[in-house]
């Protein structure tokens, strides 16, 4: 069984995973081993905070100060795209 993902967990890309701008297609790209995934604007922003320091709940803080939202709608959406992440194994906790 598959753990669920906290507001504690801190998380990293694993090793061979890169989150990068591909300037041919002017879209942020994350890079893993025999996979590409396109991100929207505000994925690739989420990901910019994935460093391995902040945990899921600083992100969350982090995201909602920046984008004056509402904490809970912003947790919701974060906390969905980072554990579909976790799910495909682009993301370690």
């Amino acid at each position: 069984m598959r753990e669920v993902l906290r507001l504690d967990d801190v998380l990293r890309l694993p090793r061979g995973v890169r989150l990068r701008f591909d300037e041919v297609r002017v879209t942020h790209v994350l890079l893993a081993p025999e996979r590409t995934f396109d991100l929207d604007a505000v994925a690739a922003d989420v990901l910019s905070f994935v460093d391995g320091i902040r945990s899921v709940d600083d992100i969350v803080a982090a995201l909602s100060e920046k984008y004056l939202e509402d904490r809970a709608v912003i947790e919701h959406d974060v906390i969905g795209l980072l554990d579909e992440l976790c799910r495909k194994r682009v993301l370690d906790r």
